[in-house]
């Protein structure tokens, strides 16, 4: 019994109204009617006690019949059969026109009559389009339809309907607009074993819900009971304002590579084929840069090419190696295929860009961007046409491949992948190339994550007019953070659906 004091000591002055009336069953509008509370207060203090386990909230779906616009107006006017039958009552063998204006019936509700009270032999057709009643329709005039009793006595349940009740309805539901069928949920409540008990106990209501200025100063709150709150029972989750968690994702990658004295590279997503492809050393017949691979502009279709030397070191190289030490693609470069605009399909298109504008004072310079990138893929579980790219180069005279090794061992120690291993690899525009693995903790295996290398001299030489040491990264971020967030659909990072945007957890690497 100290038990259920302590919970009589809890209940808010809603409950504490809704208690009392409360038996297994009971649905919400008769408790709403005995309590004389709103519903919304009748539901709050219902939700109250489910939590506290004093009742035990269930619903049921129920089918309910209603009066639909043309049935409210039949109950008021009678039916169209019922009317028709008493304008002949009153004057026979008239025509359909005069019965239509005498009744006020329009000319779809008289097509109806004539159906249905020539199925049941109430009226007669004459010659020149003239009616009359029969005897059958003077009794049928003279007693109350099914139909008619139907329509006085909805709003009824679906699920219980008497075998002429059954009739009526499916009769009724075939005519426009008499009755509708309603989906009505009805919440009903069943008492727990604490709550049978509660419900026989009478209730006081000499509990204080809050301190007051005035029982300060007159010190009568000493002979007050307040009312303990539960500081146990559930309450409504407060979703604060918060970046989108891929986002924060991002700023968290960004800060490494600053901390490390790196800085930012940023550019247009739309970009021409010379600086996505040609100065990257892509030969222009090469099927990366087909149109089932990457996303042609329509308008405008092309754009402008750099200044003539950088041009011209490009074409050369890719015709015969230029002065690069390489033999080159061996075509004839087409400066109109150069110009043509793509969404750009890599962010090392900004490397590119970024190495042709930089002067021999600049470096060594070390340089990032984390960014979006489009290709024509298949949308599936691994696969978007938009991915976004951590893209990374360092340009020193004196840097090394150890040196990218040692950089890249430290980003993803910094993003929690202790264990990094390097494969050799190819990829078109470094030599030597490597793709990066990391060691999954909870997988217990190696999974690649993005590739690197050193810039190949026919890449570096057109645009800086020398060669130097360029070491190069690119990196797929939502293989890269999706085993953080727990995401095996790369879709999902993307979806935008509040719940989940509401419930990932903050990046807290």
């Amino acid at each position: 019994m100290h038990d259920l004091n302590r919970l009589i000591q809890t209940l808010h002055p809603l409950e504490r109204v809704v208690v009392p009336v409360l038996e297994n069953d009971i649905d919400v509008a008769a408790i709403t009617k005995k309590t004389g509370l709103k519903e919304v207060e009748v539901m709050r203090a219902l939700q109250w006690l489910e939590n506290k386990g004093i009742i035990k909230i269930q619903q049921i779906l129920k089918e309910i019949i209603n009066l639909d616009k043309n049935g409210a107006l039949y109950v008021m006017e009678g039916l169209p059969e019922k009317r028709f039958l008493q304008t002949l009552t009153e004057e026979e063998r008239m025509t359909l026109d005069e019965v239509s204006e005498k009744a006020h019936l329009t000319k779809e509700e008289v097509n109806i009559c004539l159906g249905l009270l020539k199925k049941r032999g109430a009226i007669e057709i004459l010659p020149r389009m003239r009616v009359d009643i029969t005897e059958e329709g003077r009794l049928l005039f003279g007693k109350q339809s099914l139909e008619e009793q139907f329509l006085k006595r909805l709003p009824l349940d679906a699920a219980h309907l008497s075998s002429e009740e059954k009739k009526a309805y499916e009769e009724l539901k075939r005519r426009k607009q008499i009755i509708r069928t309603d989906l009505v949920k009805t919440r009903y409540v069943k008492l727990t074993k604490v709550g049978e008990e509660l419900s026989k106990l009478k209730l006081s209501d000499q509990f204080v819900d809050s301190l007051t200025h005035d029982m300060l100063i007159n010190g009568n709150w000493k002979d007050k009971n307040f009312r303990r709150y539960d500081v146990t029972i559930n309450v409504p989750k407060v979703y604060g304002g918060k970046r989108h968690f891929v986002n924060q994702a991002v700023d968290y990658i960004k800060r490494i590579w600053l901390d490390m004295g790196f800085k930012e590279m940023r550019g247009s997503i739309v970009q021409t084929s010379f600086w996505n492809f040609d100065a990257l050393f892509t030969a222009q017949d090469h099927p990366v840069r087909d149109m089932q691979d990457t996303f042609f502009l329509k308008d405008p279709a092309k754009g402008k090419l750099p200044k003539k030397d950088i041009v011209d070191g490009v074409r050369k190289t890719h015709e015969t190696g230029g002065h690069t030490g390489s033999t080159g693609w061996g075509y004839s470069w087409n400066r109109e295929e150069a110009k043509k605009n793509v969404l750009r399909t890599h962010t090392t298109v900004l490397s590119a860009k970024t190495i042709a504008a930089l002067k021999e004072s600049d470096l060594p310079v070390k340089l990032f961007a984390v960014g979006k990138c489009f290709r024509n893929e298949t949308v599936d579980w691994s696969h978007l046409f938009e991915l976004t790219q951590v893209e990374g180069i360092v340009i020193d005279p004196n840097a090394n491949f150890k040196h990218l090794i040692g950089y890249l061992k430290e980003f993803f120690l910094k993003m929690g992948y202790e264990k990094v291993r390097i494969r050799p690899a190819y990829f078109p525009y470094t030599e030597p190339s490597a793709e990066i693995e990391v060691f999954h903790p909870v997988r217990k295996t190696w999974v690649e994550l993005g590739g690197a290398g050193m810039f190949r001299p026919e890449v570096v030489k057109p645009l800086m007019g020398k060669d130097i040491p360029v070491l190069a990264w690119g990196l797929g971020m939502e293989r890269l953070i999706g085993e953080y967030y727990q995401i095996t659909d790369i879709r999902d990072l993307y979806k935008n659906d509040l719940k989940q945007i509401r419930e990932m957890k903050f990046w807290m690497k």
